[in-house]
């Protein structure tokens, strides 16, 4: 039973530096980009506020540098009602930035530098511990230091809060352990493959969504409560401890720009499961929000409002 509380994310806030490309560069390959931006973003930062434009009661809980990065991306966080108590102004380093390409299909290729959010320290927890423990759904990724989402995720199973680990960007190396004690993980499917190290899903002879069902279920063999396998434009799969495994259909849409969908994706289900839906529905709510958010160019930007998702749901044009 998930109890009546804000939605708390732990995690990143970036500088996203967006450019346009016919195609991804190759090793050695210089092309000629267009329309670079300036958009805030950061998984964390993207989190919160997709939950926010839902609707929901947001904190954000993170670091920016004392640069003009910074000061913008607060103004971003409070502008969409994001509340920023538990935002640290971190003198002496630079904001994070993401270097994002994105071709004309909609897909993207991002290199983070992460500046302040590598400064985030259990310590910045514990002084939130209050406000954690208050929560419904406490939200984090792993675009902070690995040992401060240790200890997010033991203070949260301490404290009684529900929790969603989003397993990205994927890691480079092996999750410790304790970090799969979360009650929903949610990657996508090239970072599922990766916590798992196996190869890539489409060079597997086994039916596709045979092969989702089997990593969801190695997955769960790791600990978390339950796996939300998200597939792209073919929605998502839910397998929980229990034995339960439910598809959720995705929603077809022109894809302009992925960047921020998993993120969408996730706010979204952090605030139906705040608002007491079950888990289906929740993922459903969490379909559609991730299918609008492929529709706008950019992050933030592009996350969509509680409105539109609605509108999405019931079929209104």
């Amino acid at each position: 039973m998930i109890r009546r509380g804000p939605v708390v994310v732990i995690g990143s806030i970036n500088m996203d530096l967006v450019c346009r490309v016919a195609h991804m560069p190759v090793p050695g390959e210089t092309i000629l980009g267009s329309d670079l931006v300036t958009i805030p973003g950061g998984k964390g930062a993207n989190q919160a506020v997709g939950a926010a434009k839902l609707g929901g009661d947001v904190h954000f809980i993170g670091r920016v540098g004392d640069d003009d990065f910074g000061q913008r991306l607060l103004n971003g966080l409070r502008n969409h009602r994001v509340n920023t108590e538990h935002v640290t102004v971190t003198e002496g380093v630079s904001s994070g930035c993401a270097m994002i390409l994105v071709d004309k299909k909609g897909e993207n290729s991002i290199v983070v530098a992460p500046g302040a959010n590598h400064k985030l320290t259990p310590a910045d927890l514990d002084a939130a511990q209050d406000l954690i423990g208050s929560a419904s759904v406490v939200v984090f990724q792993l675009e902070i230091p690995l040992e401060t989402v240790r200890h997010a995720v033991n203070l949260c199973r301490k404290l009684g809060a529900y929790t969603i680990l989003d397993p990205a960007p994927a890691p480079e190396r092996k999750l410790p352990r304790d970090l799969y004690s979360v009650d929903i993980l949610t990657p996508n499917q090239s970072e599922a493959e990766g916590l798992l190290r196996v190869g890539a899903m489409g060079r597997l002879k086994r039916d596709k969504r045979s092969d989702a069902k089997q990593i969801g279920a190695d997955l769960l063999a790791r600990g978390p409560g339950a796996v939300v396998l998200k597939l792209g434009s073919k929605g998502a799969l839910i397998q929980d401890r229990g034995g339960y495994i439910h598809h959720v259909k995705g929603f077809k849409v022109k894809v302009v720009d992925t960047t921020a969908a998993g993120d969408a994706f996730t706010g979204a289900m952090a605030v139906a499961l705040a608002e007491g839906r079950n888990m289906p529905d929740a993922v459903r709510f969490a379909n559609a929000a991730g299918a609008l958010c492929c529709q706008s160019f950019g992050a933030q930007p592009a996350l969509p409002t509680r409105d539109a998702v609605v509108k999405l749901l019931t079929g209104r044009n």
